[in-house]
C-alpha cells in the first residue's frame, strides 16, 4: 500500500506568518487576537479578531506588482503565501517558467472568498462602470480562485480544485489529497485552505451572537476554549498548507519528512438526532472519530495527543464528551488535548489547515502547545478528563500519534490521524 507523508508546510496565521514565527508563537502561547477599529465602526458587538500581519513588502515576495494591481482578496493572498511556502519547504522551486508537472496537483479549500472585491465590483456595476471593473474580478471572486492562482504559479498539471465545507474545509482538503495519492492518481498534492477576514465575512456571525463581546478591552484573553468563562468564539483568518507526497517519491528526492498521514474519515450528521445546521449530531461525530482510527490501522489507545475543534462556545463540553465516548478513554487515561483557537481565534475555512500544521509541528518537534485562557476549565469537562490533560504551558513529550478533527456548519465532520515519521 502507498504510504503518504508530509514533505512541506506553510502557514499564515494571526500569531505568526511563516513556519518559524508560527512555531515560536504556539510554543510560547502567543495570542494573535487584537482589537479592530473597523469592527467597532460597523457596530459589531465583538470588536476583536485574528488577522495575519502582512506588509506590502511581504506581499511582493509572493505576487508581482502586476498581480497585486487591483487585488484585495485577503484569503487568496494568504493561501498563495502559505501554498508557495509549503512548495518551497518541500524542496521545489517557484518558477513561473517551470515545466508543467502532471504528477502534482492541488486541493485548496475556502469558504466565502473575495467579498471585498465582489462589493467593489457591484458598486462599479451599479454606477454603469462595467468596463472599469478590472480583469481579475472573476478570478478573485470565484470559489476556485485560490486553487487557480496556485495551479498557475506552480505549474501543477494534476487535479487542481477547491473544496468548501465550512469549518471542516482544511481537514477535508488534506484527506482528499491523501486519498488521491494513496489511489495512485498523483505523486504529490498541495493541500490546505484559506479564509478572508473583515466585516463582510464576520458580520453574519456577529448577528448570530455566537462571538464574544466581553473582551473588546482585553483581546488576548478573548478566545477561551474549554474555559468555564468562555462567552463565544473570536473570528480569525489566514491559511495553512501542506505538500503531501508518496513515501516512495519523497525518499527518491531525499526530502525532509515532517510526519506520515495514516488516514482519516469524513462524514455528516445529516442534521438528525440533535444535529442542526449549527450543532453537531454526536452519534456522527463519534462515528467519524472511530472510523478515522479504524482507517488508520491503529487502536484508540495509541493516540498521544488531540487537536480538537473546540471553539470556546457551549459545545466544547459536548465535544470532549464525544471524544471520550469514541476513544473509550477518560480521566487520566485520556490523551493530551489542545485548541489552537485560544491563540488565533476561529479561522473558519482556514481553521482545519492551520491547526493541522500546528498538530504536525508537535509531532516533528515533540511538544504539546498550551491552551491559553483556560485556567478555569469548564467543570463539565473536568468530570470527563483530568485537568493535567489540558496543558496550560508548553510541555515536552514523546509523541507518536496525533489526531486532528474539525466539525463544521451543516453538521459535517472530518478527523485525520498523523504519525511521527521514523
Amino acid at each position: 500500500m502507498t504510504k503518504v507523508v508530509i514533505t512541506g508546510m506553510g502557514v499564515v496565521a494571526p500569531n505568526g506568518v511563516g513556519l518559524e514565527a508560527f512555531t515560536e508563537a504556539i510554543k510560547s502561547g502567543n495570542s494573535g487576537i487584537t482589537f479592530h477599529e473597523n469592527l467597532k465602526a460597523a457596530n459589531f458587538s465583538c470588536c476583536i479578531g485574528g488577522i495575519p500581519q502582512v506588509s506590502k513588502e511581504k506581499k511582493l515576495e509572493y505576487l508581482t506588482p502586476l498581480q497585486l494591481r487591483g487585488f484585495n482578496s485577503s484569503g487568496i493572498l494568504y493561501g498563495c503565501m502559505a501554498g508557495m511556502d509549503a512548495w518551497k519547504d518541500a524542496g521545489f522551486e517557484v518558477n513561473r517558467d517551470s515545466e508543467l508537472d502532471y504528477d502534482s496537483g492541488c486541493i485548496f479549500g475556502t469558504g466565502t472568498s473575495g467579498v471585498d472585491k465582489f462589493r467593489e465590483a457591484i458598486y462599479k456595476l451599479d454606477a454603469g462602470d462595467v468596463k472599469r471593473m478590472g480583469s481579475t474580478v472573476v478570478l478573485q471572486t470565484m470559489a476556485s480562485g485560490i486553487s487557480a492562482y496556485l495551479g498557475g504559479i506552480l505549474g501543477l498539471g494534476n487535479q487542481v480544485t477547491t473544496n468548501s465545507s465550512a469549518c471542516t474545509t482544511g481537514t477535508e482538503a488534506i484527506l482528499m489529497g491523501f486519498e488521491r495519492i494513496k489511489n495512485g492518481q498523483a505523486k504529490r498534492m498541495l493541500v490546505g485552505s484559506c479564509s478572508d477576514d473583515g466585516t463582510y465575512i464576520w458580520g453574519g456571525f456577529d448577528a448570530m451572537r455566537v462571538m464574544t463581546y466581553k473582551h473588546n478591552d482585553t483581546p488576548h484573553q478573548g478566545s477561551r476554549p474549554m474555559s468555564a468563562s468562555a462567552s463565544g468564539f473570536v473570528p480569525g483568518s489566514g491559511a495553512g498548507a501542506m505538500v503531501l507526497e508518496s513515501l516512495e517519491s519523497a525518499l527518491e528526492r531525499g526530502a525532509t519528512i515532517y510526519a506520515e498521514v495514516l488516514g482519516g474519515h469524513v462524514n455528516s450528521g445529516g442534521q438528525r438526532n440533535g444535529g442542526t445546521l449549527t450543532a453537531p449530531n454526536s452519534e456522527a461525530v463519534q462515528r467519524c472519530i472511530v472510523k478515522a482510527i479504524e482507517n488508520s490501522g491503529i487502536d484508540a489507545k495509541h493516540i498521544d495527543t488531540i487537536n480538537g475543534h473546540l471553539t470556546a462556545t457551549s459545545k466544547d463540553s459536548l465535544e470532549i464528551e464525544n471524544w471520550t465516548a469514541a476513544l473509550g478513554r477518560k480521566g487520566s487515561d485520556f490523551p493530551y488535548i489542545n485548541s489552537l483557537k485560544s491563540m488565533v481565534g476561529h479561522c473558519l475555512a482556514a481553521a482545519g489547515s492551520i491547526e493541522s500544521v500546528a498538530t504536525v509541528l508537535q509531532l516533528k518537534e515533540q511538544f504539546v502547545f498550551p491552551n491559553i485562557n483556560c485556567d478555569d476549565v469548564h467543570p463539565e469537562i473536568l468530570e470527563l478528563i483530568d485537568d493535567e490533560k489540558i496543558p496550560k504551558q508548553m510541555i515536552k513529550k514523546v509523541l507518536t500519534i496525533a489526531a486532528k478533527a474539525s466539525f463544521g456548519f451543516g453538521d459535517v465532520n472530518a478527523c485525520i490521524i498523523f504519525k511521527k515519521y521514523n
